[in-house]
């Protein structure tokens, strides 16, 4: 996970992929976006005007912090029983229509607010076509990330791909 996206070798979503059938789900690549789950879709890219994800889970690294100390003390009370993640909303703009896929967040307790800017900035490049999601797919290429980033870590990367795209 770096930022809203997941990424593997081969795709890369908004939020998680989608586990099941019943579930929605937003993949993206070089050609456009596609709808995942009943209702399935594809946008092109040049069809797209504009994309955001609402609803993110956003926390301070305090807040983070405690909420995974308190994870963390409870599962060793036995008390703790895994709770689902939250749900965004992934908002695909076309003209005069939209359309709202709901996404489940990949966060395991909540995005940093320079992760949810960083990962705008880059939906808004592929948008006008001045980036592509290729460079998710092809960073997992190269480095074939083992375990979960630390959110400084995924802030870096986002921020290596959107420093040639924001000056």
């Amino acid at each position: 996970m770096i930022g809203l996206f997941w990424v593997t070798e081969n795709d890369v979503y908004l939020g998680l992929p989608p586990a099941a059938q019943q579930m929605t789900g937003v993949a993206m690549s070089p050609s456009g976006l596609r709808r995942i789950g009943p209702e399935e879709r594809v946008w092109a890219w040049s069809e797209v005007t504009d994309l955001q994800v609402d609803n993110v889970p956003v926390r301070s690294a305090v807040v983070r912090w405690a909420t995974r100390a308190t994870t963390f003390v409870a599962a060793a009370l036995d008390a703790w029983v895994p709770g689902s993640p939250a749900e965004m909303t992934v908002v695909v703009s076309t003209g005069e229509h939209r359309t709202e896929v709901p996404v489940l967040s990949a966060a395991a307790t909540a995005y940093t607010q320079r992760e949810v800017d960083l990962s705008h900035a880059l939906l808004a490049h592929f948008v006008r076509g001045t980036s592509s999601p290729a460079i998710l797919t092809d960073w997992w290429k190269e480095t074939r990330p083992v375990g979960v980033l630390r959110s400084r870590q995924r802030e870096a990367i986002l921020d290596y791909w959107a420093a040639p795209l924001l000056s």
